[in-house]
C-alpha cells in the first residue's frame, strides 16, 4: 500500500488527476478528451457495479512518458490503456508491456482491427481531416489548398510532439508521393503553426484568431452540431486515421476487471456509447455519427504500424526539423 500510496503521490505532482486509492480497483491511462473518458468510465460501471475505476488523462505523448517513468521506477499504476493509436501498443506488445487476452467480442471486427495476439483492440476510427471557420474565404477540399497564398500565416494544427493522432497523420502524409515531407515544409514556409493538441486548433479555429486547421474530425462536427461557425473537410486525398486502440498492461493486479473493461467498449453496448459521443465505432454492423458522411466514402489512406513504429524517431526529428519542438 505504501509503493501505491506513492505512485499516486507523484501523480499529483506531475500535474494529473488524482484517484482515490482506497475505493479504485481499476485505473484507466486514456488519452480520449475529459468528457469522453468520463463517459467511457460511468457507461462500464453501470453495467459492472463491482468494478470501480478511477482515470487519468492527458495527451498521447505525455500519458506515454508518465507510464514508462513509472515502468522504468518499477511502480506502474494504470490497469488498462485507452490511448490514440495502434503504433504505441505495439510497441508495449513488442516490449513484453501489455497482457495478451483474448476478447470473445472480437469476432464482431474485421482482424485489421485488432493485434492477432490479443494484446490490443481498437475501439473507433478517429481520422484527421481539415476544419475552417465559416468566415474564411477559401473551402479547402485538398491537403494542398493549406499551403496556397489565400491560407498564409491562417493554418495551425497539432504537434506530433503533443498529440498521438498528429504524429500517425504526419506518418500517413509522408507516406503519400504527391505529399510528404516536401509537404510539410510548404506548409511551414507558407505560416502554419504546429503546436499543442487538437484541442488548441479547435479553439483557434472556432474563434476565428485562424481560418484554418488540421484536427481530428469529431471535434469541428461536434462543435459545429451546436452552432460553431466551423466545417469539416474530408480531403480529396484521403485522411490518416487512429483507432484509439484498447491494452492491459502486463503489471495489472486486476486481470478480470480490465479484461471486463475491454469487453465492454468492445461490446454493443460500449460502441454504443462512443457513437453517441460522436465517434465511428470500430465494430461492425454500426452506424455513423450525425453529421458524418456514410462510412464507405470516406477514403482511409493506409499506414503500416510496423514500418511507423521503427520510424518514429526519426520522423519525429524530421518534424521537429521544419516545425521546432512546440
Amino acid at each position: 500500500m505504501k509503493t501505491l500510496l506513492s505512485a499516486f503521490t507523484t501523480l499529483a505532482a506531475f500535474g494529473f488527476m488524482t484517484v482515490s486509492v482506497d475505493a479504485a480497483n481499476l485505473v484507466l491511462y486514456t488519452s480520449q478528451p475529459n468528457e469522453d473518458a468520463q463517459a467511457t468510465v460511468d457507461g462500464f460501471m453501470a453495467a459492472n457495479p463491482d468494478v470501480k475505476v478511477d482515470w487519468v488523462r492527458d495527451g498521447t505523448p505525455k500519458i506515454m512518458a508518465k507510464l514508462m517513468a513509472e515502468i522504468e521506477a518499477g511502480n506502474p499504476v494504470a490497469d488498462v490503456l485507452l490511448i490514440a493509436d495502434t503504433v504505441t501498443l505495439e510497441r508495449m506488445k513488442q516490449n513484453g508491456q501489455l497482457l495478451a487476452y483474448k476478447s470473445p467480442e472480437a469476432v464482431n471486427y474485421d482482424a485489421t482491427l485488432y493485434d492477432a495476439d490479443g494484446f490490443y483492440y481498437s475501439t473507433k476510427l478517429i481520422t484527421t481531416g481539415i476544419m475552417y471557420n465559416t468566415a474564411a474565404t477559401m473551402k479547402p477540399t485538398s491537403w494542398k489548398d493549406l499551403a496556397k497564398p489565400e491560407a498564409r500565416g491562417l493554418v495551425t494544427m497539432p504537434s506530433p510532439l503533443t498529440s498521438g493522432a498528429a504524429l500517425i497523420h504526419a506518418q500517413t502524409l509522408a507516406g503519400v508521393s504527391s505529399l510528404g515531407w516536401d509537404y510539410y515544409k510548404e506548409l511551414q514556409a507558407n505560416g502554419a503553426i504546429a503546436s499543442g493538441g487538437n484541442g488548441a486548433v479547435l479553439k483557434s479555429v472556432a474563434s476565428g484568431e485562424k481560418a484554418y486547421g488540421v484536427v481530428v474530425d469529431y471535434m469541428p462536427i461536434r462543435e459545429k452540431a451546436k452552432g460553431a461557425p466551423v466545417e469539416f473537410v474530408f480531403p480529396e486525398e484521403g485522411v490518416s486515421a487512429v483507432t484509439e486502440p484498447v491494452g492491459i498492461l502486463a503489471s495489472t493486479k486486476n486481470a478480470e476487471a480490465a479484461k471486463k473493461f475491454v469487453d465492454y467498449v468492445l461490446s454493443e453496448k460500449g460502441q454504443e456509447g462512443f457513437l453517441k459521443l460522436g465517434y465511428i465505432p470500430a465494430r461492425n454492423g454500426m452506424a455513423v455519427p450525425a453529421g458524418f458522411p456514410a462510412r464507405d466514402t470516406i477514403k482511409v489512406l493506409p499506414i503500416d504500424a510496423a514500418a511507423a513504429l521503427k520510424a518514429t524517431e526519426e520522423d519525429l526529428k524530421t518534424f521537429s526539423g521544419i516545425f521546432g519542438t512546440n
